[in-house]
């Protein structure tokens, strides 16, 4: 009896996480293609520009979510090997200098791909991109607390 009830049990959550995957793959999907039209609504390029700039900006993204992963594996593996009172002063020293390595290169990508957006985009595109990714960040989090605090 019990084995069939715990059977039961771990189906339906197997079954529950199998459905759940594609959902949040088609959430970020969605998020993605809705960030896209933003931004090309924002900045306004022309086919050339845009034919250019998206690769760019594709590749940019990628970089960054790496190193965004990076640095929250290193800090979480630290911190799954103990509370963060129980490190020592060495260990806690080294986990904020890879944190900090990690933010340098995320900043250095970010002036690599400025530098690359000079050559297709005036300046003034490249401050609109800059607002845009702001305020797409801004709309979708109003959406999210708003969805939420209806519920």
């Amino acid at each position: 009896m019990k084995t069939s009830k715990l059977l039961t049990l771990l189906l339906l959550i197997m079954t529950t996480l199998t459905f759940a995957q594609p959902r949040f793959n088609q959430k970020k999907e969605q998020i993605k293609a809705l960030k896209i039209a933003y931004i090309t609504d924002e900045l306004q390029l022309t086919t050339e520009e845009a034919t250019k700039f998206w690769p760019l900006f594709n590749a940019y993204e990628e970089k960054q979510k790496k190193f965004r992963k990076e640095r929250i594996r290193s800090y979480m593996d630290q911190n799954d090997n103990g509370d963060i009172d129980k490190m020592t002063e060495k260990e806690a020293s080294s986990v904020l200098i890879e944190i900090e390595n990690y933010e340098e290169d995320a900043f250095q990508n970010r002036k690599k791909f400025v530098a690359s957006l000079k050559t297709i985009l005036p300046a003034t595109k490249i401050l609109k991109l800059k607002k845009a990714e702001e305020g797409f960040n801004k709309k979708l989090l109003k959406q999210y607390r708003d969805k939420f605090s209806k519920e």
